[in-house]
């Protein structure tokens, strides 16, 4: 299977919340680094090792049928020249429904290899909604 080369973590990144909010198994998986070593946690769920195991626990997610919106607040980024770790709120919700889920706070690791740019790591764990913080009015 020919894999699109990502320049960015930022294009993965775009590409796996996309993929997340379309229930795409195919594109989301091809964010993901093939290695063994690739680690999924979904919100209260377990620790899923392995490629095959991550896509199995995201075609569980997708097979439901829902769609999600994913609403990312609050990026803070740690960059080294071959691993970039995005931490972020995500504000997920529903299409066409007013009451939006309890945030949930996410850690993406991404890789730079030979192809591009990889997701190697999403952990999510639910957070209490009134820990979020007000994102400012004004931007300095």
């Amino acid at each position: 299977m020919s894999k699109k080369i990502f320049a960015s973590p930022q294009d993965v990144e775009t590409a796996f919340y996309e993929s997340l909010e379309r229930g795409d198994l195919d594109t989301m998986m091809a964010i993901w680094s093939e290695d063994d070593e690739v680690v999924c946690v979904h919100p209260g769920g377990p620790r899923l090792v392995g490629y095959a195991t991550v896509r199995e626990g995201w075609k569980r997610i997708f097979d439901n049928g829902s769609r999600l919106e994913v609403r990312r607040l609050l990026l803070h980024t740690v960059t080294t020249p071959f691993a970039v770790m995005h931490s972020l709120i995500e504000q997920i919700g529903i299409p066409g429904r007013e009451v939006a889920t309890a945030p949930v706070v996410a850690t993406n690791l991404y890789t730079r290899g030979p192809l591009g740019w990889r997701m190697v790591a999403h952990h999510a764990s639910p957070m209490p909604p009134d820990s979020l913080v007000e994102l400012p009015k004004t931007l300095h």
